[in-house]
């Protein structure tokens, strides 16, 4: 825990997932001496207290007075509205954040709403899940995830600081960007993933028997459809927010869709062997080991049988001899027989370390390369 909190006393607008988990996180770290929770509705906001998203709640904006930092966790349609609403109460010196993931909109609509000395600065948390609301705040939900954060050129080195220092202590990694870099990316590699993967949905209940079809959905469509089980409210404003970005991904993707199209309409084996072939390479050049935000991932697969307590076999022996497991993911499982599981390690050394001594126990591993 944190010997001096970073804020004395800290508001969350909307504790619903990403607002509670914020919460959580920042109350089991001690950033924060005081946690204020603000909504409409009394009895989430009561359990967001019971949970220990807040120390204490109320329903009026004004309680947002003497707050040093404030969070708009709502969906990101409603933002600059609410920030509007609050504004007349915002104290000189706070600084004011939001967790959407549009971020140039909200930016620039902010500077003329906040009173002179209070500071705007944009951030988006790259992490989620697929349940909603404070019932689904998780303490660990920023963990190794993106936490994007969209300062202006003249914004005070010392909230930037501040901020950066918020992400790192609820476990994310900040990543500073521009807001409309931010939107492009995100459009790409989040915004548009999620329309696709509602249109995957969508077209297999519209095909004949799509009801029995469903049945055959196996991993790789449950993995590509996963997060189509999203907000609908919220990814709607993300959709008409990041609306221009959103199209000239968009746009990009249906060339490349519409490319693939007509080879396989002229059965043309060389463009769809092409097509293939180059996005494999170009996938296989992006391995966890890769330079990038994210630390580098040393991996580990290994094939296990089926009897409880496997994993913590596994941990307790990497942990005797001090190996920490980064990341850990089941890939395959057979009831009765056993599976493979992926492991992650912060260095080679440990990787290969990890490989030895669970194959002298007994568990069959091998290195990811």
């Amino acid at each position: 825990m944190s010997a001096k909190p970073l804020f004395k006393k800290m508001a969350i607008i909307g504790v619903g997932l990403i607002g509670g988990s914020l919460g959580m996180a920042v109350i089991r770290k001690n950033m924060a001496a005081e946690v204020i929770g603000l909504g409409r509705n009394p009895g989430l906001l009561e359990l967001a207290v019971e949970y220990r998203s807040i120390h204490r709640y109320s329903t009026d904006y004004s309680a947002v007075s003497g707050c040093d930092l404030i969070i708009i966790a709502t969906p990101v349609g409603t933002t600059l509205g609410i920030l509007s609403d609050f504004a007349p109460y915002i104290s000189p010196g706070a600084i004011v954040t939001d967790v959407g993931s549009t971020k140039a909109a909200i930016v620039e609509g902010s500077a003329p709403v906040l009173p002179e000395g209070a500071v705007f600065i944009g951030g988006h948390p790259m992490a989620g899940s697929e349940r909603d609301g404070i019932n689904g705040a998780d303490p660990y939900l920023f963990e190794n995830a993106f936490y994007v954060l969209t300062p202006s050129p003249d914004t005070p080195a010392r909230c930037i600081e501040l901020m950066t220092a918020l992400v790192e202590g609820v476990g994310a990694k900040p990543v500073i960007m521009n807001p409309a870099e931010h939107d492009l990316s995100v459009a790409v590699v989040s915004h548009l993933p999620h329309m696709v993967a509602a249109t995957l949905v969508n077209c297999l209940f519209d095909m004949p028997g799509g009801e029995k079809k469903s049945l055959l959905a196996a991993g790789g469509f449950r993995d590509t459809t996963r997060i189509a089980a999203g907000n609908p409210d919220m990814w709607r404003d993300i959709f008409i927010t990041n609306r221009k970005c959103i199209l000239e991904a968009l746009n990009c993707f249906t060339g490349r869709l519409q490319e693939f199209q007509k080879a396989v309409e002229d059965r043309d084996e060389k463009t769809i062997y092409e097509l293939l072939g180059r996005a494999r390479n170009l996938k296989n050049g992006m391995p966890a080991r890769r330079k990038g935000y994210l630390p580098a991932l040393w991996e580990i697969v290994v094939t296990v049988p089926d009897r409880p307590g496997i994993i913590g076999e596994m941990a307790g022996t990497l942990g005797r001899s001090g190996i920490n497991i980064s990341d850990i993911e089941i890939l395959r499982v057979r009831e009765g027989e056993g599976g493979t599981i992926r492991l992650g390690f912060a260095s080679e050394s440990e990787q290969e370390s990890a490989v030895y001594l669970l194959s002298q126990s007994g568990i069959p591993s091998k290195k990811r390369l």
